[in-house]
This record gives structure tokens, C-alpha cells and sequence, in this order.
């Protein structure tokens, strides 16, 4: 038993020093890390040293700094590339941004955050930075608002209590009463927009997708700079295509549709 607590602790510690480079901090030295952790310094120095020979992290031979190796993409691309989801949308997704011009991502609920299983950059929506792998704020995003539509509102508030309903900029939802408001729309008209509320300067369009149970598994967003996206002249177009490539996506995962309902009908003309 001491020995598998041992273990466990040495797991957990290596952890804690890999999370240290997901924060905003790309390039560490071991002081740094040690600060950041709470670890010892020659406790620190072995994991670090441990986690280089098995090319989790590198070591820059000039500076000394180490960063993220290469042990890190090779799992997490082996882990995208099996989800059933990333496997549905991959193409979808990609020919979408092509055609749009805009971005086109995926993602899923993982806790109370969102998680990017992937992105496709249009020509008029470049990033400099991937999403895979990144989370965000549900109640601030499109895609988050979609994946929230899975949850009554009750399960909403536990999940997020008012008090973590935090601001980004001025047009961030910051009250469950706004959010149910919000939300309510989304559902009526099979999809939901983001201007502004997480980042100032973008906005997007995105659309529920659902698993073969008909549970919302995941979201499909339509992204991009304002004037780009501009929402007072495309609401309608986005839309129809976020809602017919989540509807593919969804198919494509074992969905039927609802018995006896009706395909949810696009605004002729932007409702925001």
C-alpha cells in the first residue's frame, strides 16, 4: 500500500510539473517551476530531468529553459484522432472553413469548461495560435451556449454558481437569468450567436450536435472577426450551415432525430 502511494504521489507530482506549462508559460526555468509547483528544488530538478529522457520536456541547450516536448502531441493527437467526434467532424469541419472562409471548430463539455477537439482557420479568419486542445468559458462562447442546452437549468447552476459567471468584456453573460433567457432562444431556433462576449473583436454562430441517444455530445462553431462574420447581413446563411453540419455530424454519430418533429427553421431575418 505505501508503495502504491508512492506511486500515486510521484504520478501527481510529474503532473503538476507538466501543468505548469499550460498556463501561459512556455518556457520555464527550474526555479521557476519550483515556485509555481511548491515542489523542492531536487525533487523538481529529477522530475524535470525524468520527464526529458522520456521527451515530455526539452531543454533549449543555450538558454536552459525548458518547454513542452514532443512526448505531449503525440498523445494527444493519438487521443483526438480516436474520439468518435473529431472522427465525424474532421472533414465536415474542414471543407466548411474553406468554403466560408471563416473558421469552423468543434467542441465538447468537459466539466465546466468547453474543450476544442479541432479548428480549420478560413482565409478571412486566420489565428496565430490552435484551439485544439484549448478550453473556454461556456456561458461566453457559442459553442459553450450550445453544449449548455444539454443541461436543465437547475444542473446549470450547480455547475456554474452565478459567482463564476465571469465577465470578459461588456457583453459577457453574467447572470443565470440572462443566460436562461439566452439559451431559451438557442433552443427555439436550433442554434446560438456570440458577439464580442468572450473577446472583443469576434464573433460566431454555432449549432448543438447530438450522439445517438439524441443527448447534446458536442457543438459546431462558425467563427471569425466581426466584419468578417458580420451577423447583421449573415446570421441567416451562418446559421443554416452551422445547423446543417451539426445535423451531418450528429447522423454521422447514430442520430435519428426526435419521432414526429419538425427540423428546427432558421430566421428568415436576424432575431439577435
Amino acid at each position: 500500500m505505501a508503495s502504491d502511494q508512492g506511486n500515486n504521489q510521484s504520478v501527481e507530482r510529474a503532473m503538476a510539473v507538466l501543468g505548469v506549462f499550460l498556463n501561459g508559460h512556455p518556457e520555464l526555468r527550474v526555479s521557476d517551476v519550483v515556485r509555481i509547483t511548491g515542489l523542492g528544488t531536487s525533487t523538481t530538478s529529477r522530475l524535470l530531468a525524468t520527464l526529458e529522457s522520456l521527451d515530455f520536456v526539452e531543454r533549449d541547450g543555450i538558454s536552459g529553459l525548458y518547454r513542452l516536448g514532443t512526448a505531449p502531441i503525440t498523445l494527444g493527437g493519438v487521443a483526438v484522432n480516436n474520439h468518435p467526434v473529431h472522427r465525424e467532424a474532421r472533414q465536415l469541419a474542414q471543407e466548411l472553413a474553406a468554403r466560408l472562409e471563416l473558421g469552423a471548430n468543434v467542441a465538447i463539455r468537459h466539466g465546466a469548461a468547453l474543450f476544442y477537439l479541432l479548428n480549420f482557420e478560413g482565409r478571412q479568419a486566420p489565428r496565430s495560435t490552435v484551439l485544439t486542445g484549448q478550453r473556454k468559458p461556456l456561458h461566453a462562447t457559442g459553442l459553450g451556449k450550445c453544449l449548455l442546452l444539454g443541461l436543465a437549468p437547475e444542473q446549470r447552476r450547480e455547475l456554474l454558481p452565478e459567482a463564476e459567471l465571469h465577465g470578459f468584456t461588456h457583453a459577457t453573460i453574467t447572470s443565470h437569468r440572462a443566460l436562461d433567457a439566452e439559451l431559451d432562444k438557442a433552443a427555439r431556433h436550433g442554434y446560438a450567436t456570440e458577439v464580442e462576449e468572450l473577446a472583443h473583436g469576434r464573433s460566431c454562430v454555432a449549432a448543438p450536435i447530438r450522439d445517438r441517444t439524441g443527448s447534446i455530445t458536442a457543438a459546431i462553431s462558425i467563427s471569425g472577426p466581426l466584419s468578417t462574420v458580420a451577423l447583421d447581413r449573415r446570421e441567416t446563411e451562418l446559421a443554416r450551415a452551422a445547423i446543417e453540419a451539426a445535423d451531418s455530424i450528429s447522423v454521422g454519430l447514430g442520430y435519428v432525430g426526435p419521432r414526429g418533429a419538425p427540423a428546427a427553421a432558421v430566421p428568415e431575418r436576424s432575431r439577435a
